[in-house]
């Protein structure tokens, strides 16, 4: 079960994205579980895998935002740094290990709704 706690565990800055919620507990955590059903993590998957550089930026460009509006920062760090790599790419520029990172991260946050 997703809290606050359990954010807070995961790695989230909670503190910041109540702020953004007008401090209401159950708003963010409605956003957040809002968050598990994003399709833009299946859609990078995807591009990523088809060397899609124009389809992983946009929807690595669209996680960055709602992951930076909830402070889920173990998604916004490396989904920042991927969308910057991808910026402007005409082919699949070297990513390392970022969009895993990114998937990793989802899966956890996931795991966490269980």
């Amino acid at each position: 079960m997703i809290t606050i706690d359990t954010l807070n565990a995961f790695g989230a800055d909670t503190k910041s994205g109540l702020s953004r919620c007008m401090n209401s507990e159950a708003f963010y955590l409605r956003l957040v579980h809002m968050e598990l059903g994003d399709k833009n993590f299946e859609k990078l998957a995807d591009a990523m895998a088809a060397g899609d550089a124009a389809g992983a930026f946009e929807a690595a460009h669209a996680i960055k935002g709602a992951a930076g509006n909830l402070s889920l920062t173990p998604i916004f760090a490396p989904v920042s740094e991927l969308t910057e790599r991808l910026r402007g790419a005409a082919s699949m520029p070297e990513t390392g290990d970022l969009a895993q990172r990114v998937l990793g991260a989802f899966g956890e946050l996931k795991k966490l709704a269980e």
